[in-house]
């Protein structure tokens, strides 16, 4: 059996993905009351951008140039992904803004209250199997940028 999945397909799916992540990501943080990293935060990025390409690729799903800005959103969702996922698991170190929030402090009490929020990057309080949403965003951004690759260089050669 032969899986094929058009242009306008993957458009659909990464534009409900997207939405889904984002809403999940409110729904965690403000209903669950567990609060973000800055590289969760980061995280988010791409895919606020990739529902506006998402809604212009199914539209203009012709465009190769939206496919593939599509590919370097993802492909930037996986290397921010990929290293938050590094740093939770030992393999990167934390980098400075993810353990200090304090470059805008102007006061003694403020200080004080950045000290006791401070989230860091690599503690996973979240996770869905055993596996943080930073290696699940990981594992499907790669995902996403391998079909689109896919499908831009299999429709190319058809």
């Amino acid at each position: 059996m032969k899986i094929t999945l058009k242009r306008k397909n993957i458009y659909l799916i990464v534009l409900f993905y997207s939405i889904a992540a984002i809403l999940s990501a409110i729904y965690i943080e403000n209903i669950l009351g567990y609060l973000p990293c800055k590289l969760c935060l980061y995280q988010r990025i791409p895919f606020i951008f990739s529902i506006f390409f998402c809604f212009l690729g199914y539209y203009y799903f012709r465009s190769d140039k939206i496919l593939i800005y599509l590919i370097l959103l993802f492909s930037f969702s996986f290397i921010i992904a990929g290293y938050h996922f590094g740093i939770e698991n030992g393999f990167f170190e934390e980098f400075g803004g993810c353990s200090a929030n304090n470059l805008e402090i102007i006061s003694k009490k403020e200080l004080l209250e950045s000290l006791t929020i401070n989230i860091s990057c690599k503690d996973a309080i979240f996770k869905i199997f055993g596996v943080s949403l930073s290696g699940w965003n990981t594992f499907i951004s790669l995902l996403i940028v391998i079909i689109s690759l896919r499908i831009l260089f299999y429709e190319k050669n058809k």
